[in-house]
């Protein structure tokens, strides 16, 4: 279970080395937490740290931008991961293939798409600014960042069934 928490946090942020640091703080919050947990089976207890994990993933994209910056100011270093462990969760987490596949499903996406998600997600554009590039209202910047998104999302969790369901390390 725990190699497979990791690469699931591997895929989802393509840095192993974040990855670690979110499988850190999943297992610490399942220790703090486990007087509350109410599951007899296996699979409850898998379920109940998958929803831990995506909850510590979900704070870690909103505060993300945050503590970067913040971490940039204060001129803070991360420890790195050695290289082998780098390139061991690489493979395990097939980020080669995911990174093709996501720009397979990117430049399928509609160029105004293609362009919305660049300007967003590469650039670290407000909508405000997304949408005054591509002379559009706020609105529809968002909707085409959220159509793109929600499409390339599905490359992204096509391994979501057998996280939850195949065979756990």
């Amino acid at each position: 279970m725990s190699q497979r928490l990791l690469v699931f946090f591997t895929r989802r942020t393509a840095d192993p080395e974040i990855a670690r640091d979110l499988w850190a703080e999943t297992w610490a919050r399942a220790y703090a937490g486990r007087e509350r947990f109410r599951g007899d089976s296996q699979a409850e207890r898998e379920g109940w740290v998958l929803g831990i994990g995506k909850k510590v993933l979900a704070t870690y994209y909103k505060r993300g931008a945050v503590e970067q910056r913040a971490m940039a100011r204060l001129e803070l270093v991360r420890p790195d991961l050695a290289d082998a462990d780098l390139e061991r969760l690489d493979r395990l987490a097939g980020l080669e293939e995911l990174r093709g596949e996501v720009g397979r499903a990117m430049a399928d996406l509609p160029g105004a798409q293609q362009e919305a998600l660049r300007l967003r997600i590469v650039e670290g554009l407000s909508y405000e600014d997304v949408a005054q590039r591509m002379g559009v209202n706020e609105d529809a910047a968002r909707a085409r960042v959220s159509r793109g998104l929600r499409t390339l999302a599905k490359v992204l969790d096509r391994d979501a069934v057998d996280f939850e369901l195949g065979d756990w390390v």
